[in-house]
Order: structure tokens, then sequence, then C-alpha cells
């Protein structure tokens, strides 16, 4: 069966004459038809034959910065939860030899629960959403929704809650993002496009120890803003120009050469942002760039942080990350869309990341953008614009429940951007078959990383 979820999105102007898109009605008789060729049981299926989880790691480390490894490698081994935060590639590659619905999406690619958080809108609120798009790509709508229910087994069983209560939470996850895209293509495609979670109103976790978990996390994620960044991060020397502060292996100066190629590539971003964000970075001028170890999985790409000032010294920090191709396509070998690959070979990797960002997210940063560098390509955004988040290990067992709600409610929206996404809810059905699968999967995959993330300690010793 062909894959029609996958295919460009329709042009309008192009399509005069054509058919009608299909109705919602259709494309969930579609997804009920689905069922006989690919059964929702058999999405609890994991397959473990001609693994090499470690040869993956080791093929990513090929292409990073040498130096940073050892700092990769000792956050992913801090605990397994770290360790699965670090392993999109691993589990990519693991998802590819599974049985899959065959209805596919535009992903987030590396769906799980650390990387939903707050982030500035650009109206000055703070909203809830994914954020973090470096893997995303298109590929089978499950994928992301397991990498998300097993990251809440392994955070759950990491802080020794009892195993009902975190079942409970992965199948209260799936049941919300079933009831969710369920409620999403039931709107018009512009209605849920502007779908989006304010964190002051939108997020509650029911009981007051939830409630007060919520609060500290808005209050943080407000005090992480970039001009507070800029006032720890940097100094001004003698000629009033902010330079930043080195805390190695964390954040580095780079040499002369290198500083220059980054900030000369200024100007191929800027062609990748709107007529406004243009105009407004003729009041600043670069100032300084460093070299800044990010993430978990991330360590070892080239990531900078650049302080740009205005004429009365104000600063801006703006963050460039190497951008590699999606795990998804690599590791998961999903076609992609001839739109995605077009967009990849004009635009660059970075492109993608922006492109998919864009689409996933109910509101973005107007400061995004990519280019194309000479060791590789780069997308641009703030840094520190207000990004924040909730511990999921911190939180009590209610709290922890109704966050994994939250989570799967926002992954549903992101889903249903997708022109297709209500062939998944005629699949689905009411959500119990969908629940029973995914929890088998989501334990025997959090038994299968704990494993390799003993095999990691010990070959890293």
């Amino acid at each position: 069966m062909a894959r029609p979820s996958s295919s460009s999105p329709r042009d309008p102007s192009a399509a005069a004459g054509r058919d009608l898109p299909l109705s919602r009605r259709a494309l969930a008789d579609e997804g009920r038809r689905l069922r006989r060729h690919r059964p929702r049981r058999s999405l609890g299926l994991l397959s473990t034959a001609g693994r090499d989880p470690l040869a993956i790691l080791d093929a990513q480390n090929a292409n990073r910065v040498a130096e940073l490894i050892p700092v990769r490698t000792e956050r992913m081994a801090a605990s397994p939860f770290a360790f699965y935060r670090g392993t999109a590639a691993i589990m990519a590659a693991d998802l590819a030899r599974d049985p899959d619905s065959g209805v596919e999406v535009a992903s987030c690619g590396d769906a799980h629960v650390a990387n939903f958080g707050f982030f500035a809108s650009p109206q000055r609120t703070l909203v809830f959403d994914l954020n973090d798009f470096d893997e995303a790509a298109w590929s089978p709508w499950e994928w992301d929704l397991k990498r998300l229910v097993t990251s809440l087994v392994i955070a759950g069983q990491a802080t020794g809650r009892d195993e009902e209560i975190v079942r409970s939470a992965v199948r209260a996850a799936v049941g919300s993002y079933v009831r969710s895209l369920d409620v999403y293509t039931r709107r018009t495609p512009v209605g849920r496009y502007f779908e989006h979670f304010d964190a002051d109103g939108g997020l509650t976790l029911g009981d007051k120890s939830g409630r007060r978990v919520v609060a500290d996390a808005i209050r943080h994620a407000k005090k992480r803003t970039g001009e507070r960044a800029a006032r720890k991060l940097t100094v001004a020397d003698a000629d009033g120009r902010l330079r930043f502060i080195e805390a190695p292996p964390s954040m580095t100066h780079l040499d002369a050469a290198v500083a220059a190629r980054v900030e000369r590539s200024m100007s191929g971003y800027l062609d990748t942002t709107n007529v406004d964000i243009r105009l407004l970075l003729e009041n600043y001028a670069v100032s300084d760039t460093v070299r800044r170890a990010v993430g978990v999985g991330s360590v070892g790409t080239r990531c900078y942080v650049t302080v740009l000032q205005d004429g009365d010294g104000r600063a801006l920090l703006l963050q460039t990350k190497e951008a590699g191709p999606s795990v998804l396509d690599e590791w998961g070998r999903r076609p992609q869309p001839a739109h995605l690959r077009e967009l990849c070979e004009s635009g660059g990797q970075g492109a993608r990341v922006v492109a998919l960002q864009r689409i996933l997210q109910g509101v973005s940063d107007p400061f995004l953008g990519s280019f194309r560098g000479d060791t590789g390509d780069y997308y641009v955004r703030q840094f520190r614009d207000m990004k924040g988040g909730i511990e999921i290990e911190t939180l009590d067992d209610a709290p922890f429940g109704v966050y994994a709600q939250a989570c799967a409610t926002t992954l549903a929206r992101a889903h249903s951007q997708s022109p297709r996404a209500a062939m998944i809810v005629g699949y689905v059905g009411g959500g119990i078959r969908l629940a029973d699968a995914l929890e088998d999967w989501a334990y025997a995959y959090a038994d299968l990383s704990r494993e390799d993330h003993a095999r990691f300690v010990a070959a890293a010793r």
C-alpha cells in the first residue's frame, strides 16, 4: 500500500480543477480499513535481531568534535533516563525493524518527555509545546508516541514509582493522544493551526503539589531570558564590547578563523529570516562567539552562541547549532516526501529543522533561520528565550500521570497538522487495543534500553 500521508502538502493554486481533499470521514474510513493489513496489536511487537546499539553511537561520534565526546559519554552514562534521551538514533533503527501503521505524519523524531517544555511566544507570553526538532522528519505517527510512552516508563521506574502508577500514566497518555487527535481533526485546518497552549492558563497538574511544580517551573522559565543570560555569561572589555566568560569544556572561545566563519555566516542566516527580523538585526553588530556543549545526545555537534550588541551596549544572544540528517531518515530508513528532500538539497538540514519546527509548534521563535556553512548545515534561534521545563522525576504520582497526558495532548496537536491525520483516528478506534499494544512495547523497550545503558557504561570504563 502506498503511503499517501507522506506526500507533499497540497498547493491550493496548483490544485485548481482537481478533486477536493478527502473528507474527515473518508480518511477515518481509510484508517479503519488499514487494520486488516496492519492490525493494531502488531504495534506491540519488538524485534531485537541484528541490533548493535553501541556501533550507532560510535558512528555518530565519528562526525563530532572529538574533545567533547567524553562530555557526551559522561552525560549519557549518568542514568538510564539520561542514556535514553541521547539514543534517538538507536530507537529509530529499532523501530525500523518493527511493524508500523503505514500512516505517516510530520514527526518530532525525539518526543521523549523531557523534550516538552516552556518558551516565549512572539507576543512574550509563555507557551507549552514540543521544544526539540533536530530529528524532525516524516515517519509513522506511532514512532513519536512510542518514544514518549517509553520515556514515561524509564523515568517512572528510575524514581521507584509503583508499577501501577507508571502503567496508568502510559495508558492515560495513549488515551489522551487518541481523544485529542479526534478533537483536533474535527476542527477546521485553520482552527487547529492556530491552537496552542498558554502555560499560565492551560497547564495544570491537578493537586496542590502539581500546581506548585507548574508555578515554580513557570517562574523559573520566565527568568531564563536572553538578557539575563548575557549578564551572567558575558563581560564588557576595555572597548565596551561584550565578551563571553569561558567555562571549559562547556563554553570555550573559538580560534579566530572559525569564529570569523561563524560570524560571516550570519548573512546566509539573514536570507532565511522574515523581513522584520532582518531589519531588527540591523540594530546590532556581532561582538563575540563561543562554542557551547548542549543537551545530552547532541553533545559533540557543533554549537555556537553569539552575542550581538546594539549601539547602547544591550545584548541579544543567538544560538547556532549544527544539523545533520534526521535519525528517522538516516537510521529509521523512512523515505522522505519529495518536498522535504528538495528543501534539504537546496537549503540543507538546518532548513529541515526550521521547517518542521514551524509545522509542529503552535507558535515558534521568530528568529528561526538556517544556513549552509563550510563545515555543515546549521540552524539559528534565540538563546534561552524563557526556555524551561518540568523535571518529571520530581513530580508526585498524581501530577506524573497528568503531565504525561499533557505531553500526549501536545503531541496530538502537532500530528494533527498533517493532512491525513484523521486516518489515525479511524485506525486506532477507541484506543484500548492501541494502549494494550503500546504498553507492552514500551515496557519491553525500556528493558532493552536499560540493557544498552549497562553495556554503554561498561564500555566507557
